[in-house]
């Protein structure tokens, strides 16, 4: 007897269900994107348990007739694929024929489908004993999904706990309602509703809907072209950030995606302008010619492949820079309550008290703090007055001039102006200045510094092969080393942005940039190196500051082409409008 055999169907459907069904998520997942195909433009997603026991899935699309209800059950049966060529220019979400069959495998499935002429029911357990029967005539398409893994007990125990499950759900929600907000979507869980979109089109909306009023109003539209790629939506503000990239929303041609090159790319925009760990609010619609994608990467369809990828890079990072070159980013310290619905074990347990609690800012209200921005964008800035130090010919400041008043703490300068008061980190201002001033210099390779005494630095043998490789890199910038020994290097030379007498800390700092064992950035390295150097070279936090030192970090932040954030991304700057002050102290009553 051969010792190959044909897989029956049940046994295939489970190991593709291996694949496209890993969680809850992937359920919902699946069948929304069916919805949407279908050209749904309501959907309604119904969880019990986080979706472990009962997932339900309800449209108002063009439904089916009984032969294509029935067909859908079978494997790679699929309307969206008719020839080879489909496959390399996909429109629709769905195309592989995979998900309801291997859904169907693992759970007790319901489906009710009509497309207005005849009702069909269908159900099934564990991907067997099929029935079909007759049912209303509602157009549209309700599937439900009872005891997800019921027959994978494996698989059943490797679920997450409930919030969990349910915050994966509740993100791939937000993200399909920000992609589609012509779509009225509504996510229930255990009778809480906890995402309510209106589906009139409005994607700042959502956003509204989905983060709450006042990350709203710190959202920035953007939107720009080039022959390829056509991108539009919203990046937050610097200051408005989250700690993991579940925050980075990117969706091409409607379909939610995550593809690490685009998330370094978008992240690199924000450097030195938020701390490496936190991770802006972008909302990033991409149109482009289906030609030019390849999603057919995995059955999960969550990542894809870019044709002329440069292209599409060279776009964001022109469009997002930019408009952060434009913006005023000093923080504001308001005196207001804040209200945020982003955070799923809020949405799930606090919901309701919260709303009756706190009384929201309305929508429309923040529509027209969006409108008054633009409008202020529009104006010329003044001209300030002459400055006592050196800055560009022509180079406008960023920051309106401010009046020293002290020093509290060691660390923090207060300032005023006729707007308000400030407080400016001196090491954080310094160091920024710094910060421009080294990269400049680094880039203009201007002298160099021979040592009378040559800087010893002794290395581990493994440390010592990585410096040996690269080197190099160094002696690009004015450099000059010489090998001692088997695992010493001596410094010969230095270049004359480094001052003679931190020369030394700052060159062992670099040294360990060059011998970090992770993946070596080269794109990242002379940033590192420029902050680095920046951070030795200035006023710590602690340190005493004279009155023309204060005057020195205020005139000089305010011509710096980034002044409101160090190089790590730490703000310099936080101000107190004349309006909270005086909200404050009651002066100004709303």
């Amino acid at each position: 007897m051969s010792k190959i055999q044909v897989m029956d169907e049940v046994l295939a459907n489970k190991i593709a269900a291996g694949e496209v069904v890993e969680k809850c998520m992937n359920v919902v997942k699946e069948l929304v994107e069916n919805s949407i195909d279908a050209e749904a433009d309501e959907i309604s997603v119904r969880l019990v348990d986080s979706g472990v026991k009962e997932i339900e899935v309800r449209d108002n699309g063009v439904g089916m007739d009984e032969e294509d209800a029935v067909m859908a059950f079978e494997r790679h049966a699929t309307s969206k694929l008719k020839k080879l060529d489909d496959l390399f220019n996909i429109e629709s979400l769905g195309f592989r024929g995979e998900a309801i069959p291997s859904i169907a495998s693992v759970s007790n499935m319901e489906l009710k489908t009509s497309n207005g002429t005849i009702g069909t029911k269908i159900t099934i357990s564990g991907g067997k004993d099929k029935k079909v029967e007759r049912c209303d005539l509602q157009k549209g398409t309700t599937i439900l999904v009872k005891d997800l893994f019921y027959n994978t007990p494996v698989r059943l125990k490797y679920l997450k706990n409930l919030y969990t499950e349910l915050s994966y759900i509740v993100d791939y929600m937000n993200k399909m309602a920000l992609s589609y907000p012509h779509i009225k979507f509504t996510l229930v869980n255990n009778e809480k509703v906890l995402l309510q979109t209106d589906g009139k089109g409005d994607q700042l909306k959502v956003v509204y809907e989905i983060y709450g009023a006042d990350i709203t109003k710190k959202m920035i539209p953007i939107e720009n072209e080039n022959d390829d790629y056509l991108i539009h939506g919203y990046i937050s503000y610097p200051e408005v950030t989250k700690g993991t990239r579940n925050s980075l929303t990117t969706l091409v041609n409607g379909r939610v995606i995550k593809n690490n090159e685009l998330n370094k790319c978008i992240i690199d925009c924000y450097h030195t302008y938020i701390h490496k760990d936190r991770y802006p609010i972008i909302i990033l619609n991409i149109e482009v010619d289906p030609i030019l994608v390849d999603i057919n990467i995995h059955p999960t369809k969550m990542d894809i492949k870019f044709s002329k990828l440069d292209s599409l890079k060279d776009l964001l990072v022109k469009t997002i820079t930019s408009k952060l070159e434009e913006l005023t980013l000093i923080p504001e310290v308001s005196v207001r309550d804040s209200y945020s619905v982003s955070e799923v074990h809020r949405q799930i347990v606090k919901k309701e008290e919260i709303e009756e609690e706190i009384e929201t800012p309305k929508y429309e209200e923040i529509k027209l703090d969006f409108e008054v921005h633009e409008e202020k964008k529009e104006k010329k800035k003044e001209l300030e007055e002459s400055l006592p130090f050196e800055v560009e010919e022509e180079k406008e400041p960023r920051i309106k001039k401010m009046h020293p008043i002290g020093v509290i703490l060691f660390t923090y300068i207060v300032a005023e102006n006729e707007e308000g008061m400030y407080l400016i980190d001196q090491h954080a201002a310094a160091e920024r200045i710094n910060y421009e001033k080294v990269l400049k210099e680094i880039k203009e390779q201007k002298q160099v510094i021979d040592l009378l005494i040559p800087i010893k630095i002794e290395l581990r043998k493994d440390e010592f092969i990585l410096a040996k490789e690269r080197l190099h890199i160094l002696e690009e910038y004015g450099f000059v080393f010489d090998e001692f020994g088997f695992n010493t290097i001596l410094v010969r030379s230095h270049p004359s942005w480094i001052p003679e007498e931190k020369a030394e800390d700052i060159i062992r700092k670099l040294m360990d940039l060059i011998i970090d064992k992770k993946d070596f950035d080269f794109d990242q390295f002379v940033w590192r190196m420029a902050a680095t150097t920046a951070c030795r070279m200035s006023v710590m936090a602690g340190d005493y500051i004279s009155k023309e030192d204060q005057e020195w970090i205020l005139e000089n932040i305010r011509y710096c082409e980034n002044p409101f954030t160090c190089p790590h991304g730490r703000p310099t700057i936080i101000t107190y409008t004349k309006y909270e002050l005086e909200k404050l102290f009651k002066r100004q009553l709303d």
